[in-house]
């Protein structure tokens, strides 16, 4: 089975450019959209399904810019707002195409605030919260939450089909269990979220600690994403991608991204 993975934002919380800020990586968006971040999610397509993997504030102007036309499953690696923000755009893709709900899989943790955050969207979702290790089968591909470190309760998604992609948007470093299983996969697409000064080590990764973990597991191709770019150094793509040309399997990931698997 063709299974594409495809990267719909790349960016942390603020988004690039924030509204707000008028840094040398902001500029750089203003000047050439192409260097603008969405925040972060992703679309796997298995034959004709597709698998929605968080839903970002972001989540319609993703979909439209990509042509999608149809969900069928939603994954959400955690409960946090850049990750969730997204779910109501979904509304009425359900209410007026689908006609019947979407099985949205969601940390055990965030069934409650989901109810709390989204009452009117009760008929719209089933709710089924993921285990752990265990593995979701569509139509060949394996796909498989693995703990990430994050505060909250987080996942990193495992694929595993031709290939093997590790997704790891929001983690400090990996447990060990985790290190172990994904070891020496093709991809390992990770947090790096800082440039300089890493403010939250308990939470994300500088872009060189999320380079060492890509060498630690002995990922083939290591891709750097939730790049928020403004803190705690502004940083443009451009000096980015300079930087990145000392390694020869490491790359800056890009909104729209495409990874065959």
């Amino acid at each position: 089975m063709n299974v594409t993975f495809k990267l719909l934002g790349t960016g942390a919380g603020p988004g690039v450019p924030a509204f707000y800020c008028r840094c040398v990586a902001c500029q750089e968006a203003l000047d050439n959209p192409r260097c603008a971040r969405t925040r972060s999610g992703a679309l796997v397509t298995v034959g004709q399904e597709t698998i929605l993997i968080d839903a970002s504030p972001d989540l319609r102007s993703q979909l439209i810019r990509e042509r999608v036309e149809s969900i069928d499953y939603v994954f959400l690696t955690h409960w946090h707002y850049d990750h969730f923000g997204g779910l109501g755009d979904l509304e009425f893709y359900v209410r007026l195409k689908r006609f019947e709900p979407l099985k949205l899989y969601l940390p055990s943790q965030a069934v409650d605030s989901f109810n709390k955050a989204f009452p009117f969207l009760a008929d719209v979702f089933e709710l089924k919260p993921w285990c752990f290790g265990q593995v979701y089968n569509f139509n060949g591909l394996k796909l498989t939450p693995l703990p990430a470190a994050h505060g909250v309760e987080t996942a990193g998604i495992f694929l595993q089909n031709n290939k093997k992609l590790a997704y790891f948007t929001d983690t400090a470093d990996l447990p060990v269990s985790t290190a172990e299983k994904i070891e020496a996969s093709d991809y390992f697409i990770c947090d790096a979220t800082f440039y300089g000064e890493n403010w939250y080590p308990q939470s994300h990764m500088s872009l060189w600690e999320a380079i060492a973990l890509g060498k630690k597991v002995k990922a083939r191709n290591i891709v750097l994403t939730h790049l928020s770019m403004h803190y705690s150094r502004p940083v443009t793509a451009a000096q980015l991608q300079q930087e990145l040309r000392a390694y020869d399997n490491v790359s800056l990931s890009f909104d729209g991204m495409e990874f065959k698997i």
